[in-house]
């Protein structure tokens, strides 16, 4: 798991059709946000009668008009800054506040979003009042009911072209090797290295389709390798990706059964994969002291443990700075469960948002430093189901402080 789920996401329960409307007339923004764009708007509680309204419920008023001539489709990638707030006038996230602009796809946010910025063009802002079935639909956790968004559109990067089908996608060829669990596969292009084994790291290319044809993923298109441990995917690359050398490409025919089994918002049916293993990366070794902190260790009143690796020599950050991190995370019991440096991408986060074990301790670093953390349970995930359980372990390397 990774730590910046813990930050808010506008993670998509479903996409929906824009609508279309005509531009409204542009409203002029109160004095109070004009003056402090993080403050609740005057009308938080509920659209004004002025605001225009889609088939779908969702709800706007253009605050500043744009000077953009395209708007995005619904698969293109959108920069924006943007604040939101419950009814009751409370901010629950703001990229303002944070001080950077928050990039994504529109078909990975919330329903609402989705609709909403295909109707502005580059320059444009506007407030949304998105109804909770457009939202997160009554999810634990995240922010509940009708939801408010301030969102200016700041850029527009058209969604890559997919890559066309293999002919053989609706079902394997005869000449296609059938493993016993049903899985098939066809080795396109032979490797020179080893093949990785059950728990090894890869990094890969790799492009999908559903058996009609339609590509629903690539990190080829993305211009962006993906590296994951084989125990963390669908048991279809666990098993088949283990029959790669590295150098090498293969195409899998993965049974639904060994993918998604119809996981609502999830590819559907049979799904074919073009993997290319690029490399089998080694894992960062869990520390020594895993089960408890050496008697040499640090400690907080709080209960969290550390011991420094390297000293830094610069700023420490305060406890809504953004940070940018290397880190690795092992259970007790030596599992590593989550690592950027397996990624080979550093972290940023702001550290109000993450558990409370790293908003206390990063804050203890200096820029340049590396610690090992032993956080407390209580600190870290509280025995949420699916989160890493118990005690904590966490080698962090803090590298910069992007906002202070």
């Amino acid at each position: 798991m990774s730590l910046s789920v813990l930050a808010l996401a506008l993670v998509a329960a479903c996409n929906r059709d824009p609508a279309v409307a005509d531009a409204p007339t542009p409203t002029a923004v109160s004095d109070a946000v004009a003056a402090d764009p993080l403050a609740a708007p005057a009308d938080v509680k509920a659209p004004p009668a002025d605001a225009q309204k889609s088939a779908s419920g969702l709800a706007w008023k253009v605050l500043t008009p744009g000077t953009g001539a395209t708007k995005p489709g619904p698969e293109d990638e959108v920069t924006v800054h943007y604040t939101g707030w419950t009814t009751d006038g409370k901010m629950f996230d703001s990229s303002i506040k944070r001080g950077q602009p928050a990039t994504f796809p529109l078909d990975g946010v919330i329903s609402g979003w989705t609709e909403g910025l295909q109707l502005m063009v580059e320059g444009e802002k506007r407030r949304f009042w998105i109804p909770v079935d457009l939202a997160y639909q009554g999810r634990p956790g995240k922010p509940a009911g009708m939801l408010v968004f301030d969102v200016e559109l700041l850029g527009i990067k058209a969604a890559p072209k997919p890559l066309p089908a293999p002919e053989d996608v609706a079902a394997a060829p005869g000449d296609a090797s059938v493993t016993k669990s049903g899985l098939a596969y066809k080795t396109l292009t032979p490797g020179d290295g080893p093949k990785p084994g059950p728990k090894d790291m890869v990094k890969v290319h790799y492009t999908g389709w559903t058996t009609d044809g339609k590509m629903f993923d690539s990190s080829v298109v993305r211009g962006e390798p993906a590296t994951f441990p084989l125990d963390k995917v669908i048991p279809g690359w666990t098993e088949g990706v283990q029959l790669i050398s590295v150098g090498g490409s293969t195409r899998i025919w993965v049974p639904e059964e060994l993918a998604y089994k119809g996981k609502p918002g999830r590819p559907k049916g049979m799904l074919v994969f073009d993997v290319q293993l690029l490399e089998i990366i080694a894992a960062p070794k869990p520390p020594k002291d895993l089960k408890a902190p050496p008697a040499s260790a640090e400690k907080t009143a709080s209960g969290i443990a550390s011991v420094v690796l390297k000293p830094g020599s610069g700023a420490k950050p305060g406890p809504t700075s953004v940070v940018k991190v290397h880190y690795s995370g092992w259970t007790t019991d030596g599992e590593m469960f989550d690592s950027s440096v397996t990624r080979g991408q550093p972290a940023k986060f702001p550290l109000n948002q993450v558990i409370p074990g790293w908003t206390e301790g990063v804050q203890l670093m200096s820029v340049g430093e590396k610690r090992i953390f032993w956080i407390p349970e209580e600190l870290a995930y509280k025995g949420k189901p699916g989160a890493p359980q118990g005690m904590l372990i966490f080698e962090v390397e803090l590298l910069d402080i992007v906002s202070p």
